[in-house]
């Protein structure tokens, strides 16, 4: 079986510098998953990585997207598995980097999203509903139709709610045990490596990238966006940085407040993203507050020649 090398780990963490490095020890390409990275004209507000920092390491999944386009889960995981097969195929080896934990369980757990078929009409009555009457009525009938769901979708995630309910209401199974169902034996040999280092130093990382982000033009490029008249419920404005500047450019908010609201809306989707990222399974933890890049790579790199995870120094396996 192929071993496939995914990085991952907070947003803000180093995730591209370290998949870069290693993808020229390797003879490595680069498959992101990021799932705002994927849209044209996005590339300030989701650190799309420039030319330069690709070091001539090929990307894949990045910027190929209409932004009024949706693209879900399943899309990402039938086109990775595209570029994971290409890559193969040209004797590289593909190595997945990024932050979206759905994304990356699609491919770990190789998710077969037949199993959790949609249902337009149920869909729609769900989402009048919300519109309606609020999410609140949609999260108590899902906490009495699986509360294990319940228990971690937010109230406030009008999608996540309804797909869970989607399912709830269109199977004879709950969402939870669906997606147990979904999960098949995956083609690959995913070893999952996740940048962790202290939540002080993580947020200062955050907050200085913010403000980097201002002086290359982060307004401007939100306001192009915001130009656009996209409807609400399109998924790219989920991307942290332009809902907020959305708000500002409505006069719902001063300049100074909506920087801070970016800021602090980066952290407390760092804190999801590793709650989310530490239930992977079998995942490694690289303590970059003790490793530099390079003998992070160099314990990937044992891991990867040897076949057994977490043998060096700071590089960790999640018991």
């Amino acid at each position: 079986m192929e071993k496939i090398i995914v990085i991952t780990g907070p947003t803000a963490s180093g995730k591209t510098v370290l998949a870069v490095e290693l993808a020229k020890h390797i003879d490595g390409e680069i498959v992101s998953a990021d799932s705002m990275q994927i849209y044209k004209g996005m590339d300030i507000g989701t650190a799309k990585p420039t030319f330069a920092e690709t070091s001539g390491i090929p990307h894949h999944m990045i910027g190929f997207l209409d932004p009024r386009e949706n693209y879900s889960v399943a899309d990402f995981k039938i086109d990775a598995e595209k570029c994971i097969k290409k890559i193969l195929s040209r004797k590289k080896t593909p190595i997945i980097a990024g932050g979206t934990g759905l994304y990356i369980n699609s491919l770990v757990y190789n998710i077969d999203f037949k199993e959790t078929s949609e249902s337009g009409e149920i869909r729609e009555r769900l989402e009048h509903k919300a519109k309606e009457m609020g999410n609140g009525v949609l999260y108590e009938e899902l906490k009495r139709l699986d509360p294990d769901a319940a228990l971690k979708i937010h109230v406030n995630n009008t999608k996540r709610l309804i797909r869970a309910l989607e399912v709830c209401l269109t199977h004879d199974v709950n969402f939870t045990q669906k997606g147990k169902d979904a999960v098949k034996e995956p083609e690959y040999d995913y070893q999952v490596y996740m940048l962790n280092m202290s939540r002080l130093r993580l947020y200062h990382r955050i907050n200085n990238r913010v403000d980097f982000m201002m002086e290359e033009g982060l307004e401007e490029e939100a306001f192009r966006l915001y130009k656009m008249n996209l409807p609400k419920d399109s998924t790219c404005l989920q991307g942290i940085g332009y809902k907020e500047f959305f708000c500002y450019f409505k006069g719902l908010c001063t300049y100074p407040e909506t920087i801070d609201l970016i800021k602090r809306e980066t952290r407390r989707y760092a804190k999801r993203q590793i709650t989310w990222m530490k239930n992977i399974r079998d995942i490694n933890l690289l303590d970059m507050d003790q490793l530099t890049v390079l003998q992070a790579i160099q314990g990937i790199l044992t891991d990867y020649g040897s076949g057994k995870m977490g043998n060096e120094v700071g590089c960790k396996a999640k018991t």
